[in-house]
């Protein structure tokens, strides 16, 4: 390094990102780390081998400035019986090991505390459920300042069950729960009642600095934003939507573009439908079966993308789960895919006139971006408030469930013919191009705002007792 640019680098800020072993956060950690990286930061961008490699071509031949201004740095797991290098991720990782790959990534905080001392950056920039993290910071006296990867809605939500009187009733009655989700929530996520991982969450956020990130915007959940700061203590500072643009992915070949292009080229503008439930969570034949009937019944055009668990062993895959001549019934309307399509693309392309999701946070944002219309189903976690959300703005319409949480194909081809065919649908589609535009519109003001408070953070460091 010549001395120009090593004084150039000495100037620079350093921020070492540390986002949980998930695409769904490991995605927009990415991306403010390249926002922040175009304004004079240096980033260093941490994770697992596994989930360093799937990020890899983002980084190749885009903005060569930007990206010569992100450094990965490898954190490697301990070595755990029956838990090799490709599970240290949750993208295909099996649900009975998600409490060993926590496990290990606790394990591995005396090599990421090795990582804080020979990195000595100037702030930290963590996840949710990792509060050792800024606890070791500190200890250095570096800065720790949480990044929260879900809605302010969700977040907001959840905080009030923790923090208030459990009697006392959220303040937005177009949040909720139904029953069922309640169940669901109870047995499944990290904020039940008697979960450790909860006490865990909660830490992370008492363990940032006296400001907490956030990927979201005033637009759509400023109330949600203000009453998350006031039930927590500290300024929410709103940095979202954090999308990446798309990119010629390896993830689909020329005869899998083609095959959309040929559906596509011929279709109206907002005439087909994209159904996707997203990288981590995997239906129930049961499900699938439903979803394949509603998209019958609603004699739509629609492109399907269908994942597996990793370790699915029914070699038939789609053909396996789907109901009897379905494929040959919607040869001349879908397609219907396995693991993986573009999706943003696909989003962006002008055909699609309705997205049937499951509401994942990152889902839903991109459905603004490109002014398509969400179906909502959701399924688990967060994604249920994110559809009471998406109704509440008037960005979608949400597929009903019966009393047990299971789904019926008439009410899911009735939805969709609603969104993409019916009036109702003309004033969802009129209101999600309004947010679109919105979102083009907003510019860099909230990053310009986070990187001042950053540069404010690091003046603020108290000099170390020698």
């Amino acid at each position: 390094m010549d001395s120009s640019k090593e004084e150039d680098y000495r100037k620079r800020i350093r921020v070492l990102m540390f986002p949980w072993l998930a695409h769904g956060h490991i995605s927009p950690f990415l991306e403010l780390a390249k926002r922040l990286s175009s304004k004079n930061f240096y980033i260093y961008f941490c994770s697992t081998p596994i989930n360093l490699s799937s990020i890899e071509h983002q980084l190749i031949d885009r903005d060569r400035n930007q990206t010569r201004s992100i450094e990965i740095v490898e954190l490697s797991l301990p070595s755990l019986p029956n838990f090799p290098p490709h599970y240290h991720t949750t993208k295909s990782l099996p649900h009975h090991l998600m409490s060993t790959l926590k496990k290990a990534l606790d394990l591995s905080s005396p090599s990421f505390n090795n990582l804080l001392c020979t990195i000595q950056p100037d702030i930290l920039i963590y996840d949710f459920i990792q509060p050792w993290a800024p606890t070791q910071a500190s200890h250095l006296n570096i800065p720790a300042i949480q990044l929260l990867t879900t809605g302010a809605a969700f977040t907001s939500f959840f905080a009030h069950l923790v923090k208030k009187h459990p009697d006392t009733k959220f303040p937005f009655p177009s949040i909720f729960l139904y029953d069922h989700e309640e169940r669901k929530v109870t047995k499944e996520s990290s904020f039940s009642d008697d979960s450790e991982d909860r006490e865990r969450v909660f830490q992370c956020i008492d363990r940032s600095t006296d400001i907490v990130l956030i990927n979201t915007f005033k637009e759509i959940e400023e109330k949600y934003l203000d009453y998350l700061s006031s039930t927590i203590g500290k300024e929410l500072v709103p940095v979202g939507p954090l999308l990446q643009n798309p990119t010629n992915s390896t993830g689909c070949d020329h005869e899998q573009e083609n095959k959309y292009r040929e559906l596509l080229v011929n279709k109206e503008n907002s005439s087909v439908v994209f159904v996707s439930f997203g990288t981590e969570y995997f239906m129930s034949k049961a499900e699938i079966q439903e979803v394949a009937y509603g998209l019958e019944l609603s004699e739509v055009n629609f492109i399907w993308v269908i994942r597996f668990p990793g370790d699915h062993k029914e070699r038939d895959g789609i053909g396996q789960a789907l109901p009897k001549g379905f494929m040959e019934r919607i040869a001349e309307k879908g397609l219907v895919v396995e693991n993986w399509a573009p999706q943003e693309k696909l989003l962006g392309s002008g055909k699609i006139g309705g997205f049937v999701s499951h509401c994942g946070w990152n889902s839903v944002l991109e459905s603004m971006k490109y002014g398509v219309p969400i179906i909502a189903m959701p399924l688990h976690l967060d994604q249920p408030i994110n559809a009471r959300l998406v109704v509440e703005i008037g960005l979608g319409v949400e597929v009903k469930r019966d009393a047990d949480g299971k789904l019926d194909r008439r009410e899911i081809g009735e939805v969709i013919r609603k969104v993409v065919m019916g009036k109702e649908g003309q004033e969802v589609q009129g209101k999600a191009k309004e947010m679109s535009h919105k979102m083009r519109c907003k510019g860099d003001e909230d990053i310009d705002v986070l990187a001042e408070k950053l540069r404010l953070c690091n003046k603020e460091r108290i000099p170390k007792q020698q």
